[in-house]
């Protein structure tokens, strides 16, 4: 628009990025926890530039170089400019000549020391010249690589009487320090919050109330409900052996229904009692004594662990009259938190909850124990992947078939409780249709008739064995799985000719690898997931079947049992424990 202030424009072009950023990041996913850290980092945000831009003293955001990254109203009012007008340039730019060197000495100093440093300024403003005393402070923002610098003003008095001074600094400096600490307790907490990639509950709750008992209380409650009781779960107070036998006593104290947590925790609404007059808001010790009077409180507030669509428990701080009463700023902190720390325990929970229907699906989908093969022995292997991708499609069984025995290994495409259903699929189609059909090539085209409707297809591959006069008749079928592997007695490896088409692709197209030979006693077939050779280590290099054949002929005339936890620790060694897929393993050796 002509005549627009193009800085303002640009300003709030760069708050509209910032919102267009915090709503892709929450579209296009179902997971939970990116929707508890999108929430909690952007409701972060929100109050920290509501607190930056409602600071009582003019507050300069400097990046290391003492670039300005954003100005409160005070400031912007302090130097007679835009906030548009002034962000993106050098903040020594604003000072008189005379102090420019030492302002951007002060502002190194500090972004490398993080001791906060005062200097008179004399600043260019658009109404004049103005002296000012200007404190620079570190602090540390979630999402910013490296910490950032606040420069706070105060108005300059020019000769000060020598014991007036230290008054006024202090003053100054106190009202400064508040400020960034509230900010910085707010960055640390959700930080904390949010680095257990597992959400788990119990971990969160008790990082959040020692931060807070360090930071901003001298005593910390969090009550949980459970079952629709509420419970006290945290008691977190003074680090002294009198606190700490206080601290244990309390635990065991659930609230009162008339005391505070409890009327917090059925209204929904916080309470702030800045002058404490009511000792019993917290209720009445086992020993008799009023729990605030135990722990000497003269202020306290108390907030609701609210999600949005649910109540979990409140969280409650105390302090005694040194530290001074909390007021609506350190509330606003604190209601913040408690919805970060409810948002976590809500992730947590639907995390559980997944797991243990993963666990059950997985116990219901892998053998407990393998069936007795007369002549042979068989041992089975399967390693979850260590990350957190959804259940997994891999499966194995071993089972009777009309003319003897059968082993199938198989692997759905895809992860989650659909992967899952077709999994549970073809594992007992497999095997109910092996009963009535003599061949393995037929049982897996009835199962691609079968799994065409689904929208996942499946690669397996299946054994027959028929008993001979010594040893084994086996016939090997492959639908496009990593062929199986055969160790002789004598050491010879070789692989089977593998191939087929996967399972579930093609209706007309579809075709099988078959091939048949013998097993002496002494021979070890081997079957195995394509998660086994793609395993990778940090470097991204992949574990290979170069690297299996050499695992299995090390440990070729071990049981079977070994043989297979062997390559399991293998694997976990190559890549540090951290399997990016399910493994699976299944091994047959001939004994007579």
């Amino acid at each position: 628009m002509p005549g627009a202030d193009r800085g303002a424009l640009l300003e709030a072009a760069l708050a509209d990025l910032e919102r267009a950023v915090a709503v892709l990041r929450a579209t296009g996913t179902d997971q939970t926890s990116t929707r508890a850290r999108n929430d909690a980092a952007d409701g972060e945000r929100r109050l920290l530039r509501t607190v930056f831009q409602d600071a009582p003293v003019p507050l300069f955001l400097l990046e290391r170089d003492g670039t300005v990254r954003r100005v409160n109203r005070q400031a912007g009012a302090l130097l007679g400019s835009s906030a548009g007008y002034l962000t993106g340039k050098p903040f020594p730019m604003f000072c008189d000549l005379a102090t420019r060197a030492t302002v951007g000495s002060h502002v190194a100093g500090v972004f490398h020391s993080g001791r906060r440093r005062r200097s008179r300024v004399r600043l260019l403003s658009g109404h004049g010249p103005v002296e000012v005393d200007v404190t620079f402070a570190r602090i540390w923002v979630t999402g910013e690589p490296e910490p950032l610098v606040v420069a706070a003003t105060a108005p300059s008095t020019r000769e000060p009487a020598a014991q007036d001074l230290p008054q006024q600094v202090t003053a100054t400096d106190d009202a400064v320090a508040t400020v960034v600490h509230r900010m910085d307790v707010l960055a640390t907490a959700t930080g904390v919050l949010l680095d257990d990639e597992s959400f788990t509950e119990s971990v969160a709750v008790r990082r959040c109330a020692r931060l807070l008992a360090t930071e901003l209380a001298d005593w910390v409650f969090i009550d949980l409900e459970t079952d629709e009781r509420l419970l006290r779960h945290v008691v977190i107070g003074p680090d002294d052996l009198r606190s700490s036998e206080v601290a244990h006593m309390l635990e065991d104290l659930d609230p009162a229904p008339d005391t505070v947590p409890a009327s917090v925790h059925r209204s929904g609404r916080s309470v702030l009692q800045a002058h404490l007059d009511d000792l019993s808001a917290l209720g009445t010790s086992p020993a008799g004594p009023p729990v605030c009077g135990l722990i000497e409180a003269s202020s306290l507030m108390c907030v609701p662990l609210d999600d949005g669509e649910r109540r979990h428990g409140t969280l409650t701080l105390t302090v005694s009259g040194e530290q001074g009463p909390f007021d609506l700023m350190d509330l606003g902190l604190v209601e913040r938190l408690a919805r970060n720390l409810a948002l976590v325990i809500r992730a947590g929970r639907r995390y559980r909850r997944r797991s243990m229907v993963a666990e059950r699906l997985r116990a219901g989908l892998l053998p407990r124990e393998l069936p007795e093969i007369p002549g042979a022995e068989v041992a089975g292997r399967h390693h979850p992947a260590t990350r957190d991708a959804g259940f997994g499609g891999d499966f194995y069984e071993v089972f009777t078939t009309g003319s003897g025995w059968g082993l199938v290994l198989g692997d759905v495409c895809g992860k989650g409780e659909d992967a899952a259903a077709v999994t549970a699929a073809a594992k007992h189609g497999i095997r109910l249709l092996s009963r009535w059909h003599p061949k393995p090539a037929e049982v897996m085209s009835m199962m691609n008739e079968a799994l065409i409707d689904e929208e996942r297809f499946v690669t397996a591959v299946m054994a027959y064995l028929e008993p001979r006069e010594e040893g084994l008749t086996l016939t090997v079928a492959s639908a496009g799985h990593p062929p199986a592997i055969l160790i002789r007695r004598d050491g010879l490896i070789r692989t089977t000719s593998g191939g087929g088409i996967p399972m579930g692709l093609f209706e007309d197209d579809f075709g099988v690898g078959v091939e048949r030979l013998d097993l002496d006693p002494g021979d070890t077939l081997f079957l195995y997931s394509d998660g086994v050779p793609e395993v990778s280590d940090a470097a991204r290099v992949r574990f290979g079947h170069e690297r299996l054949i050499e695992i299995l002929a090390a440990h070729a005339d071990r049981p079977v049992g070994d043989l297979t936890r062997a390559v399991e620790q293998a694997l976990l060694e190559f890549c540090d424990g951290d399997l990016r897929d399910d493994v699976s393993m299944l091994a047959l050796r001939v004994t007579g």
